[in-house]
C-alpha cells in the first residue's frame, strides 16, 4: 500500500506542454537504432522524433530510450496470499474481494515499474475492474487487455461454447482465451475438438475478438491454427511441422520459454500441493524446460513465424517480465534487437494495437521507457529501468 500511495503521489498528470526526451540511444521498436536523438511528447502522444535535438527537457545521459514493453500473456491478479500460498481466481481460501483487488493492484504497480506498459491478462473476472480503474487514471499500472473468464470445459456443446463466447464479449472481454489442451503438468494432451475450436474462433471473429489458445501438443496446436485462432500460447510439445503451420497461417506464437518455469521452481513451496502442483507436476515442468528451449530455437529459424513476447507471469513473477527476454537472448540465441522488437511492435500488433503502441513514431501513444546502459550489448540492461511513461504520464523517473 505504501508503494501504491507513493506512486499515486509521484505520477504526474498528462504533460501540459511538449516535452523533449533526449537519449544517446533511441530504439524505435521496429528494429531501428538512432544515436543522440529525442522523442517529443505532447498531450499523451508522440508528436515527433528529432534526430538532431538542440534542447532537452529530460536528458537521459547514458540510458537507452525505447517503447514500453508489451507482455501478451500474464495473470495479473495471481499472487501469494497472507499465508504465503499461491492464490488465483479459483483458489478457495479466506481472502476478501477487497484484499484480492489490492494484491492485483500491487502486481499492476510492480509490472509497470518494471517497464511493461501493456499486458494481456488471460484472465480472471477481477481483471476487468482493475483494467478500468487503470484506464481511468485511478491506479498506476499497465494498460490491460483481458479475457475475463477463459473457456476450458471440453464437455460443452458447440452451442454452449458459442454462448460462452458471446457472454465474454457482452461483459467487455478484449480477447477470448481457450484451453485446448491439458496443462504440461498433466501431459498436455488435446481437449477441445476441431469442431469446438472452429465454433469458438468463428464466433469470436464475428464479435470482433481475437482468440488466444493454451495448447501444448501437436494436435491441439493444429486444431487451433486451422480454426483461425490469433495466437498459440506455450506449444511446449510441438515440432517443426506445427511451427511451419503457424508461419503459413500468420498465427502468432507465444512460447513462454523461461520465467514461468523458473518462477515456479524458485517458489515451489508456495505452489506445492495446490491442484496439479504436485511432485509429479513439478517433474513434468522440469522435463519440459529443454523441450521448450528447443522449440523456441527451432522457431527462430522458421521463416515467417511471428514469435511474440509473453511470460505467463503468475504469483511471484510480476515485475520480472523482462527476465524472459534476457533468457531468450542469452540462452535461446535470439538477436537482441529482434527480441526487443518482439516485445514491442510485434506484440502490439498481435494484440490489435500495432497502430497505437509498441513503436516510437509520430501519432503513437507516448508509452516510453528508458533503461540504464545499452540492451543491444547487454540485454540485462532491461532490468534497470530508469524512466517509465505511459500515455504521456510519468510513473518512474
Amino acid at each position: 500500500m505504501r508503494a501504491l500511495i507513493a506512486a499515486l503521489l509521484f505520477a504526474t498528470n498528462l504533460l501540459a506542454a511538449p516535452v523533449v526526451i533526449r537519449a544517446p540511444r533511441v530504439i524505435d521498436g521496429r528494429g531501428r537504432l538512432l544515436q543522440n536523438a529525442a522523442v517529443v511528447v505532447d498531450g499523451g502522444k508522440i508528436v515527433a522524433i528529432d534526430e538532431h535535438p538542440t534542447r532537452a527537457d529530460i536528458d537521459l545521459k547514458d540510458a537507452t530510450l525505447m517503447p514500453g514493453g508489451v507482455d501478451t500473456h500474464v495473470h495479473i491478479a495471481w499472487h501469494f496470499d497472507a499465508d504465503g500460498r499461491s492464490h488465483d481466481d479459483e483458489t478457495d481460501r479466506n481472502e476478501t474481494p477487497a484484499e484480492s483487488a489490492l494484491f492485483a493492484a500491487e502486481n499492476a504497480y510492480r509490472t509497470v515499474m518494471g517497464g511493461i506498459t501493456t499486458v494481456q491478462s488471460l484472465g480472471a473476472p477481477i481483471d476487468k475492474p482493475l483494467r478500468d480503474a487503470i484506464a481511468r487514471g485511478t491506479l498506476p499500472g499497465p494498460r490491460i487487455l483481458t479475457a475475463i473468464d477463459p473457456l476450458y470445459d471440453e464437455k460443452l456443446s458447440v452451442a454452449e461454447l458459442r454462448t460462452q463466447v458471446d457472454k465474454a464479449a457482452d461483459e467487455g472481454a478484449d480477447v477470448i482465451k481457450v484451453f485446448a489442451s491439458q496443462s504440461i503438468r498433466t501431459g498436455g494432451g488435446p481437449t477441445m475438438s476441431q469442431e469446438q475450436m472452429d465454433t469458438i474462433c468463428a464466433e469470436a471473429k464475428a464479435r470482433g475478438l481475437r482468440v488466444a489458445v493454451h495448447a501444448h501438443g501437436p494436435e491441439s496446436v493444429k486444431r487451433a491454427v486451422l480454426a483461425g485462432c490469433t495466437s498459440i500460447e506455450h506449444g511446449a510439445l510441438i515440432g517443426q511441422p506445427e511451427l511451419d503451420l503457424m508461419a503459413a497461417h500468420g498465427t502468432y506464437f507465444d512460447p513462454n520459454t523461461d520465467l514461468v518455469f523458473r518462477n515456479y521452481f524458485e517458489n515451489k513451496s508456495h505452489f506445492l500441493g495446490i491442484g496439479s502442483y504436485t511432485a509429479e507436476g513439478f517433474a513434468a515442468m522440469e522435463n519440459a524446460v529443454p523441450r521448450v528451449l528447443d522449440v523456441f530455437q527451432k522457431g527462430l529459424k522458421t521463416k515467417g513465424l511471428k514469435i511474440v513476447f509473453g511470460t505467463d507471469a503468475v504469483a511471484g513473477a510480476h515485475g520480472r517480465n523482462f527476465q524472459e527476454l534476457e533468457y531468450r537472448v542469452r540462452t535461446g540465441g535470439q538477436n537482441p534487437m529482434d527480441a526487443i522488437t518482439s516485445a514491442t511492435s510485434l506484440s502490439a500488433e498481435s494484440l490489435g494495437l500495432g497502430n497505437r503502441i509498441g513503436t516510437l513514431a509520430p501519432g503513437y501513444d507516448a508509452d516510453l521507457i528508458a533503461v540504464a546502459g545499452d540492451p543491444l550489448k547487454d540485454i540485462g540492461a532491461l532490468e534497470h529501468v530508469v524512466l517509465v511513461m505511459k500515455g504521456g504520464q510519468i510513473f518512474k523517473r
